[in-house]
């Protein structure tokens, strides 16, 4: 793939920036009272010490939605300003129609702008964000709300402790447009090895296997993850997709001219693997997964909510987003704040 290179592509950056979680907490130690496990084993495996979730009545629209208006607040801008919405997840409200229709009716948008979903689990939120800084450089769209929303706890198996001690409930938003020369997404790289696809599965509930009595019984309608396998993806793809994606920037940067690295917060061992293999001291990179856990697509945009509360993302800032997950997927950009 050829590099893109700075000078030729318009500046299309964060324009609005919000997240969402829900109020209950569930701690290592409720889920000691559920299934066979223990804080010490959770803390020491994949360092979540925490997660939000659900309520039963709440699906994953209702967070897209809190999420979207905390953006657009943030952004200074009216719903109706939207122009396309990209919602990014794999635990839809339903299988049809996509969420992303649900926010724009409940954000009150009555212009007949373009709104889907993408599912690339995980990685779901770099993806959405590259097609939407395609679609604001190639198309007639302005603001582009990109949305990473998942209510991982209605597709857990809290039967299973290899996967329940590991998601959490959340979402994030962030507003695209044009932005100032020099700031915005510099380069990326998307990618995705479907030989792998059955190491994060929901088995049951599409066209494949269609939820019957048996399917209850089997338990097959939540979702099953190949850990070690995932691991070992992970750790080899993470540090290639960064280099990559620096490459595509075209201006010869290197993990070293990178401020920050905003990693899907998946286990904490693998960030500490990402973070040797580049040879850059861990505090270099975003981590919050002891409080949230693994929100999937919604990740991504909590981390950088933590980072700029924090003090960390602020103007001028160049960073990496990464991520990885079901497909099994994988992308990385680089941005300037």
């Amino acid at each position: 793939m050829p590099s893109r290179g700075v000078e030729q592509c318009s500046a299309i950056g964060f324009k609005g920036l919000g997240t969402f979680v829900p109020e209950r907490v569930l701690t290592n130690q409720d889920l000691e009272r559920m299934v066979e496990t223990t804080d010490e084993w959770i803390v020491a495996r994949t360092g979540v010490r925490e997660r939000r979730v659900c309520a039963p009545e709440t699906s994953t629209s209702d967070l897209a939605v809190r999420a979207a208006k905390a953006a657009l607040r943030d952004a200074e801008l009216e719903p109706d300003q939207i122009d396309l919405i990209i919602c990014a997840t794999f635990t839809p409200d339903h299988l049809c129609p996509a969420t992303a229709c649900l926010v724009q009716s409940r954000l009150g948008i009555k212009r007949p702008i373009p709104a889907f979903d993408i599912l690339a689990a995980c990685s779901g939120f770099i993806y959405a964000c590259s097609v939407g800084a395609s679609m604001i450089r190639g198309g007639p769209y302005r603001n582009v709300l990109v949305i990473g929303a998942e209510a991982m706890s209605k597709i857990v198996d809290f039967e299973d402790r290899s996967t329940c001690v590991l998601f959490g409930d959340g979402a994030g938003a962030v507003v695209l447009g044009e932005v100032e020369a020099g700031r915005g997404m510099l380069g990326e790289r998307l990618g995705a090895d479907g030989s792998g696809a059955e190491q994060i599965v929901v088995p049951a509930g599409g066209s494949r296997e269609p939820i019957s009595e048996g399917v209850l019984k089997r338990r097959t309608q939540y979702l099953r993850m190949s850990g070690n396998e995932v691991y070992k993806f992970a750790t080899r793809i993470i540090g290639p997709a960064i280099l990559d994606a620096l490459a595509d920037t075209g201006n010869g940067l290197r993990p070293t001219d990178l401020d920050l690295i905003i990693p899907h917060q998946a286990n904490l061992r693998i960030i500490e693997a990402a973070a040797k293999k580049l040879d850059l001291p861990l505090d270099r990179f975003v981590v919050n997964i002891e409080k949230y856990g693994n929100t999937s697509a919604a990740t991504v945009p909590l981390a950088m909510a933590d980072a700029r509360e924090q003090g960390r993302l602020k103007p001028g800032t160049l960073f990496a987003m990464v991520a990885f997950g079901g497909g099994l997927t994988y992308g990385a950009s680089i941005w300037r704040w």
